[in-house]
């Protein structure tokens, strides 16, 4: 049994893994599932679990706040006036781009929950999708911006998002990998990936909730201040960081984090 110091610290790590992951192309579920695994904890509790996709998703509003509002304003004016532009298209585009998830994501909740939350699974999902990243990275010479996406294209992401269901593909990974083999840029497809990561961290943030109803009477409160508050300040440092510097430094560098943490798994299973 962890103290109670012991306890909050391992929110805290908690709450920076999920921040700091939920946004790379490293897979947030993986990380969170091997870490108790490999220290021996406990798991943190589903407040904190909701605590943590709260704190994610409000970082990655604040972060595209304005671009949100002009977001907002097109739909409106579209409502309204019957005006389609290229916000209003994206709109569009990240709806489409969310409906596969909703679907699968409420039918396979339980298969995935029981089935696949394996260290085999993941470290094999964590080296093979990484792979498939740096060869959509390898080959893209396009610099195509989201907002020429095509509703075809969108429901295409939307698709390759249900992936993400498996533990160690990473949804951002997955979704930024088939962007950029669609022919967008680093950027662009980073971008999208995070915008779509809204409703995607909204849906499972509810369901969570929900689940938290059912299971506990009461909260506490420090748990998810801490796992709100760290969880926010990491997700939009790295949401920052990431889109400043992805056309830069390319997406190699996570590329070989994951098949050195998928061989790191596998060996660990097999040798030690």
């Amino acid at each position: 049994m962890l103290s109670e110091l012991e306890h909050y610290l391992a929110i805290v790590v908690v709450a920076l893994l999920q921040g700091l992951t939920e946004f790379l192309p490293i897979s947030s579920s993986a990380h969170l599932i091997i870490l108790p695994h490999w220290l021996g904890w406990e798991e943190q509790g589903i407040i904190v679990d909701v605590a943590v996709h709260f704190g994610t998703l409000l970082a990655v509003v604040f972060y595209f706040r304005k671009h949100l509002t002009n977001l907002a304003n097109a739909t409106v004016r579209s409502v309204v006036h019957g005006q389609i532009d290229t916000d209003t298209k994206l709109v569009l585009n990240l709806i489409i781009a969310t409906l596969p998830i909703v679907v699968f994501g409420y039918f396979m909740k339980d298969f995935v929950d029981t089935e696949l939350r394996t260290i085999p699974i993941i470290a094999f999902a964590t080296i093979g999708f990484g792979v498939l990243l740096w060869l959509a990275d390898l080959n893209n010479n396009v610099v195509k911006d989201e907002s020429v996406m095509t509703l075809t294209q969108a429901l295409i992401i939307g698709f390759a998002q249900v992936l993400a269901l498996i533990p160690g593909t990473s949804r951002s990974g997955i979704t930024i990998t088939c962007a950029l083999l669609l022919g967008f840029s680093r950027t662009s497809s980073s971008r999208f990936s995070f915008l779509l990561a809204i409703p995607t961290i909204s849906g499972a943030a509810l369901l969570t909730f929900f689940d938290a109803l059912q299971i506990t009477n009461s909260v506490d409160w420090i748990e998810l201040g801490i796992g709100i508050g760290v969880s926010f300040l990491t997700a939009y440092l790295c949401i920052d960081l990431f889109l400043r510097f992805v056309e830069k430094i390319g997406l190699l560098p996570f590329v070989i984090y994951r098949v050195v943490l998928g061989s790191a798994l596998l060996f660990s299973l097999w040798f030690v």
